[in-house]
């Protein structure tokens, strides 16, 4: 039997096996120039069929073409005899011309010297990972082999991120295998919205992605609005068993036409958090601006990890003078803190402060400042006997630290008078409604420490905590003083208030005096202590100490 007569009949093998086997048998005819391949292959390659001439020609439609020379070389190695295998990997173009990486491995056979066929085997590189036991989607595997391979930029498409919002709550109350269900459930209905274009995949846990190159991000939009209500569907087929909301993240690359692989994952997760973070049951779209911030933000925070871990350097506590009206003095001092680093500079507090609450660092930057608040306010008494100081704690603080003990530690190692202290509380949505806090409030007075509240007059919803937590003082911010100055009825409301705290005992600061009209104009009200840049904005340690000097001369 003559090779060509074998030839026919592995022809009819690889037929035979197309449906039996996930990878392509193939058969390159060098004499006769002619390629035959499983016919499957077809069907997922682009190429007209299985069977076909001038192979040379027709790779340069299949192969993606930064890879068509090195296959071409590798194959005139194999005629020229420099060697006697084919294998290595690149890539071909799918359907939606898509490149796909392939592992091409095949045997040389030569007849009277010369090479006659090479018969061999291709598979897609990751294949066997493809499918995802629980939902039987594709994996992340398959989408980074789908990606990756894109060395051009991306010119229309889009990549839309999904999470089961709160997915482990699913798993916590009705069990894993109920949860798997769930997740095999919702990627049934997302595919039944996708069109030939788009590709789904499960690729962590509670998450999927679906791929288009093609749509647009108002496509990314209206699909994920789509799954949302059958989302709703699924649960009322379910009588409501369960109740749970999909976010998603969307990374548009008409915007972003250059995205890696690695920035896709990461994009898309950034996005999704986002969109989680903004009350769940939405979209987020990627935009560089947030991502930006994000990483401002993270490396912020890392320099505020490393300013503890050297002794505080880099932070500092300044001081703003706070006046008694009637007696026309510096009654206490509010202590402020500063930070800067060396590739950020000085940062405003109103960017740090809320990460250090984020990260919880503020717990131990907190113990800082107050002990260097008591150790100042000690300090400065020779220039302003009886003078104290205010110190500011935050909600975090107080739920998540033993900050009551720590002042009460500070106060006996330096042996102060407990109403030098004053506490002041700017977590205004908290102070009502958590009984810890009130709490916390209430122990303060019982130590005889001095509590204020900061920003009186909004965010609250009515004034009866007055009466439960009995501060010795309130602040007016500037904002409500400005309005209060420019509106009647502002300025009535104002006038009110400083009544009713005045009523109740209670001390009333407006802060934010920066003008000699300001000032005037809030006399009249007659309110007990005021703050602001028109007295002295803050200032640090050996600045308020001449200032004290100056004003007890």
């Amino acid at each position: 039997m003559t090779f060509q007569e074998k030839k026919e009949i592995y022809k009819k093998i690889i037929v035979s096996l197309d449906y039996c086997v996930d990878d392509y048998l193939y058969i390159l005819d060098v004499e006769k120039n002619e390629y035959f391949i499983s016919p499957h292959a077809a069907t997922r390659f682009k190429m007209e069929n299985y069977y076909f001439k001038n192979p040379l020609n027709e790779f340069k439609k299949i192969v993606y073409y930064k890879d068509y020379e090195l296959l071409l070389s590798d194959l005139n190695k194999i005629l020229s005899k420099e060697k006697d295998f084919h294998n290595m990997q690149y890539r071909w173009l799918n359907k939606e011309s898509i490149p796909v990486w392939i592992n091409c491995r095949g045997t040389v056979i030569c007849e009277d010297n010369e090479v006659k066929y090479i018969i061999g085997c291709i598979n897609e590189i990751g294949k066997k990972q493809y499918a995802d036991n629980v939902s039987g989607l594709l994996g992340e595997e398959s989408f980074k082999t789908i990606i990756y391979p894109i060395d051009d930029d991306f010119h229309t498409g889009f990549v839309l991120r999904l999470g089961i919002d709160d997915f482990k709550n699913i798993n916590e109350n009705y069990g894993l295998k109920f949860g798997d269900e769930v997740l095999k459930q919702t990627g049934k209905y997302i595919k039944e919205f996708l069109n030939e274009h788009q590709s789904l995949y499960r690729i962590v846990s509670d998450e999927f992605i679906i791929l288009d190159l093609f749509g647009t991000k108002d496509d990314a939009i209206c699909l994920y609005q789509q799954i949302q209500e059958s989302t709703i569907n699924f649960i009322e087929s379910m009588n409501y068993e369960i109740y749970y909301t999909i976010s998603a993240g969307i990374l548009d690359f008409c915007s972003h036409p250059t995205a890696s692989y690695t920035e896709i994952m990461k994009w898309t997760e950034f996005a999704l958090n986002k969109a989680k973070e903004s009350g769940k049951n939405t979209y987020n779209i990627f935009l560089d601006e947030d991502y930006q911030k994000f990483q401002r933000e993270s490396s912020l925070i890392r320099y505020l990890h490393q300013a503890i871990d050297h002794a505080y350097e880099g932070f500092d506590v300044y001081f703003q003078p706070i006046i008694n009206i009637k007696e026309n003095k510096v009654e206490n001092l509010e202590a402020l803190l500063r930070f800067e680093c060396s590739d950020f500079g000085k940062v405003s507090p109103q960017e740090f402060i809320p990460l250090l609450e984020k990260s919880g660092l503020i717990i131990p930057v907190g113990k800082w400042v107050l002990e260097k608040s008591i150790q100042a306010c000690l300090a400065l008494q020779k220039w302003a006997p009886g003078l104290k100081v205010n110190v500011n704690i935050s909600y975090i603080q107080v739920s998540k630290s033993v900050v009551l003990r720590d002042i009460l530690n500070i106060i006996k190692k330096y042996n102060v008078d407990q109403n030098r202290l004053v506490i002041e509380l700017t977590e205004s949505g908290f102070i009502e409604s958590d009984r810890f806090f009130v709490s916390f409030c209430n122990r303060l007075k019982e130590n005889g420490i001095l509590l204020a509240l900061d920003d009186f007059g909004t965010g609250y919803s009515n004034f009866h905590y007055l009466y439960n937590l009995k501060p010795d003082c309130i602040k007016v911010d500037r904002g409500l003083m400005k309005n209060a100055l420019a509106n009647q009825y502002e300025n009535m409301l104002l006038k009110h208030m400083i009544d009713m705290a005045h009523s109740v005992d209670v001390k009333m600061c407006i802060e934010g005096i920066e003008t000699q009209e300001e000032l005037d104009k809030i006399l009249e009200m007659g309110c007990d202590y005021i703050q602001g840049y028109y007295f002295s904005k803050p200032l640090p340690f050996n600045e308020i100490e001449e200032y004290l000097k100056k004003k007890r001369k």
